[in-house]
């Protein structure tokens, strides 16, 4: 009965919020959860649950997840709005459940935090884990790599259910073997594509094999850690690969896998492994081909990540970077485009963002291509200003203002193509005074 009025309670709070326009992101999930840590096992679920995860990623993976599903006509039920630590799956979980706990879907599909993996799917059954990649990320908040990897890796000791994994990770591809009784475990890999390098250019993780200590071997570094990989001494990283994706075309924005062409949206080696893994899972419900290559070809996240928009009739790019990898992703992007453009950085350190921003020393700003000016600004305008003049680019054509709207203003005093890059809280604010300039 106290579950029963705990979400009686969460509904009508829910039907409140929507009436002044509120969707309550974790606050229905935290008051719940305050009540009853246990209520997750309240919930009567008849469908596969599908987890994804990732430092980098994730919420372009379930959000294609769910794209594709839905083409296919199936009910979906996730966080697409992103929420994904225990208390905005709860209040996901909450605003679909009936009183009696009972969800009603064809698929749950759930973006999560990777230090929740454990405590989300203690109490509620997981069919699907989909992982990505692990990077640095915020060490104030997550502390260093290795914690959050071993966090997982006790938790499928005991796993059985499909395990989906990157095998050009070495951090992420030694998850397969925490169960070794666990025979549904699937890894996908991309081929080598044009600006793959013999030597890594950026910050990575994992030199060495977890398994017997030796340095690991590259044949070829797509970006950061990621590539094709082995261990010279135990052959760790040789799996079967279940889904390859091959015929990297990032200026055609195309792939294939199993010999059907995918035609995507974006132009980044870092979102072909988004759609492989995407392709990976969805795969293993039987979803038609046909389904996958129109869902994959219309799907769009129009959140700040990677979005292209016209302002002023003047392109610009705008991405998501909250650690050194997703920043020095965007900055590939930005030196494989050969037009001429201005970059716009901007950089907090609130609570979300986590305080330590150290981070920033490992963006690789060397050998910016035809970037004619850099403004910076947040709360760290003046340290990522800072940053960006010791790589070498002149300081003249710097411009700190950490008011962001002036920022925004001088970014739009020129006509010359935009590329913007912010972390996590500065991502939205910034992208809402970019859209204001078209108003």
């Amino acid at each position: 009965m106290k579950n029963f009025f705990i979400v009686l309670i969460i509904k009508i709070l829910y039907l409140a919020l929507k009436i002044v326009g509120k969707k309550g992101g974790n606050f229905l999930g935290k008051l719940a959860y305050d009540w009853n840590s246990s209520i997750f096992k309240y919930f009567k679920i008849d469908c596969p649950i599908i987890a994804v995860t990732a430092t980098n990623g994730k919420t372009m993976t379930n959000n294609a997840i769910v794209h594709v599903l839905k083409t296919a006509n199936k009910k979906v039920i996730s966080n697409t709005e992103g929420n994904n630590m225990e208390t905005g799956i709860l209040s996901t979980l909450l605003k679909s459940t009936t009183l009696t706990g009972k969800i009603k879907a064809d698929y749950l599909v759930f973006e999560v935090d990777e230090g929740y993996i454990p405590v989300v799917f203690k109490d509620l059954k997981l069919d699907t884990l989909v992982v990505i990649d692990f990077f640095r990320d915020q060490l104030d908040r997550n502390g260093e790599v290795e914690t959050l990897i071993l966090k997982i890796y006790d938790f499928l000791k005991s796993y059985t259910g499909n395990l989906i994994l990157n095998n050009d990770d070495p951090n992420v591809a030694r998850l397969g073997k925490a169960n070794p009784e666990n025979k549904n475990i699937y890894y996908f890999s991309v081929d080598k594509y044009k600006h793959a390098t013999k030597e890594i250019k950026e910050a990575g993780e994992g030199k060495f094999c977890p398994f017997c200590n030796t340095r690991i071997e590259y044949e070829y570094y797509q970006y950061s850690h990621i590539g094709k990989f082995k261990c010279p001494n135990c052959d760790y990283g040789n799996n079967e690969i279940y889904k390859f994706a091959t015929n990297i075309d990032l200026a055609n924005k195309s792939f294939k896998v199993d010999n059907n062409i995918y035609q995507i949206k974006f132009n980044s080696i870092y979102n072909i492994y988004n759609f492989i893994a995407v392709i990976s899972c969805v795969s293993l419900y039987n979803i038609d081909t046909e389904i996958i290559q129109k869902a994959l070809s219309t799907f769009v996240l129009n959140n700040g990540r990677l979005e292209k928009l016209e302002i002023k009739n003047i392109p610009t790019i705008i991405n998501l970077a909250k650690n050194p990898t997703g920043a020095n992703v965007s900055l590939r992007i930005l030196n494989e485009d050969d037009d001429e453009k201005e970059l716009l950085f901007v950089l907090n350190d609130n609570l979300a963002d986590g305080f330590d921003v150290s981070w920033i020393w490992d963006i690789n700003f060397d050998n910016l291509k035809n970037v004619k000016r850099i403004i910076t600004s947040g709360t760290r305008a003046y340290d990522i200003a800072i940053r960006i003049k010791t790589a070498g680019y002149d300081s003249n054509k710097i411009e700190a203002y950490p008011n962001l709207k002036e920022a925004v203003q001088n970014l739009y005093s020129t006509n010359i193509k935009k590329y913007v890059i912010a972390n996590y809280t500065s991502l939205q604010p910034t992208r809402k005074e970019i859209l204001n300039l078209n108003k």
